[in-house]
């Protein structure tokens, strides 16, 4: 085998994945056609659960957090409507507010300084499948050549080649209504008052950055990133024009969404025009040694920016399964988890970006809509309802006894240090904070004893979620079935003193 797991595409999906490879002992090489990083402007940081994971990698930091442990925001948007969250007590809305460029060049350190292999400039042309791996075909600088590897991960994009030559359908449908403008400018410094954090538009009125506005013609945008050019857009449904792009367009879209002029100055060549998009959701994650990952297994609306949130999840879910599976100590059907657990995660998004969609539509029936949903936002369950749906905190993969189980595990600190930080080894870790003599450790399974906010005993799983957890000691069964079902372990019982 020249690999463990060949990975198509280079994105942010594909180098954590081969990130989680590397730090369990796994071998990957990344294929990307182009030959360096794209400048392209897409994703504009990630939002809600992701954060909190990608912390337990030691990522966060490098990615815009504060150093320390996260702080979630006071306030965010759900359908170009604010979403009061200081009404809430268990606030999931974290934010790190990266541009995608910087987040694929942390994760490609990453991946390297863990001993990944990345190849720029070499594309997958074609794979065939067999009982033992794949073969695959790569177009490469100095022409074809052949890999052989036990899987073939794709995470090249919406368009994925991967998921095209596996045979995957990719069932949805195409919405072409409404079209979008963007491109970095600045306003004038008159317009924007420091002291209320707000647009100051005369003849419209006060318009917060970052967030979605909805005005009875369309959509703004503006986001004054630090460090980087001023991002404006507007959406419309209207014609989409013909030709190349210009500023020029944008600014006379931007008055025809607020109905007045805003004067705005172009601050770098980037403008762009997209039309209409796509939901759809693989009808197959897996078939057979290949599996799709990140936009090959799901496109949708980036109202709310779930894209790059839900990706990345994907990821952390399926590398150590896939790690397990290549050498030879996964339980039987661990893999299957993979589909089973992140396709409902994706179907919620897939529900709620396009309830954003048709809320920010235009139309008197909308705007009542929309009038009746403000109202409901002032009632603390159902802001903590659509916080937790926006953010995936909502995501609880399977039942069990206790109220953690299966669910994305608590932020704590025991005996001075965040859980978080024990975590990014990447192992399953089984915490005891229960008073008593400690559990033995095995080959597979970390165990940490001491103190914390709660007396509470939990087995957590390399991607952060909760396998098996109990308030006291009795539930030795419960533990040992979790044990075997995921980490294939059989033993491990209280040391005796």
């Amino acid at each position: 085998m020249d690999a463990d797991v060949v990975i198509a595409g280079a994105g942010p999906n594909g180098l954590l994945l081969a990130a989680e490879l590397r730090l369990a002992g796994v071998r990957p090489i990344v294929l990307e056609r182009l030959p360096e990083r794209s400048n392209e402007q897409r994703a504009n940081g990630l939002v809600g659960q992701v954060a909190r994971a990608l912390d337990r990698r030691g990522l966060a930091e490098p990615l815009g957090a504060e150093p320390g442990g996260q702080v979630p925001r006071p306030e965010y948007i759900f359908a170009a409507m604010r979403l009061p969250l200081q009404l809430i007590e268990d606030n999931p809305i974290y934010i790190l507010p990266s541009p995608q460029q910087k987040i694929e060049a942390v994760l490609e350190e990453r991946a390297l300084e863990l001993g990944a292999e990345l190849r720029r400039g070499h594309e997958l042309a074609n794979f065939t499948q067999d009982a033992d791996g794949v073969t695959v075909e790569v177009a490469g600088p100095d022409g074809a050549y052949e890999l052989r590897a036990k899987f073939l991960v794709g995470a090249d994009g919406g368009r994925s080649r991967t998921r095209k030559l596996a045979g995957i359908d990719f069932v949805g449908v195409t919405n072409d209504a409404m079209v979008s403008r963007t491109g970095h400018a600045s306003v004038p410094s008159e317009y924007f008052d420091e002291q209320a954090g707000v647009l100051r538009i005369p003849g419209y009125g006060d318009i917060p950055p970052y967030m979605h506005h909805r005005s009875d013609r369309g959509l703004f945008v503006f986001a004054p990133f630090p460090g980087r050019p001023a991002l404006v857009s507007t959406g419309e449904w209207d014609e989409p024009g013909e030709g190349e792009m210009t500023f020029e367009e944008l600014q006379a879209s931007v008055d025809r969404v607020l109905g007045t002029h805003l004067p705005l100055t172009q601050t770098s060549e980037f403008v762009r025009r997209t039309v209409g998009g796509n939901t759809r959701i693989a009808d197959r994650f897996r078939a057979g040694r290949v599996i799709l990952v990140g936009d090959a297994a799901h496109v949708h609306s980036a109202m709310g920016g779930p894209g790059l949130n839900l990706g990345l999840q994907d990821v952390l879910n399926l590398g150590w399964k896939l790690a397990a599976e290549v050498q030879g100590r996964a339980p039987e059907g661990l893999l299957d988890t993979y589909e089973s657990e992140r396709r409902p995660a994706g179907e919620r998004v897939v529900m709620q970006t396009q309830a954003q969609s048709a809320l920010i539509a235009p139309g008197p029936e909308v705007t009542a809509l929309r009038q009746m949903f403000a109202e409901l936002l002032t009632e603390p369950a159902v802001v903590q309802h659509v916080a937790d749906l926006i953010s995936g905190a909502d995501i609880r993969y399977f039942d069990g006894p206790h109220p953690l189980i299966g669910r994305s595990v608590p932020d704590l600190t025991i005996d001075g240090v965040r859980l978080a930080e024990i975590l990014r080894s990447g192992r399953p870790l089984l915490l005891d904070l229960l008073d008593g003599s400690p559990y033995k450790a095995t080959d597979e399974v970390d165990v940490v004893t001491g103190s914390g906010e709660q007396q509470i005993a939990m087995l957590i799983r390399p991607d952060g979620y909760v396998a098996w957890a109990a308030d006291d000691a009795t539930d030795q069964e419960g533990l040992q079935a979790a044990l075997s079902k995921w980490f294939q372990v059989r033993d491990l019982t209280r040391a005796t003193t």
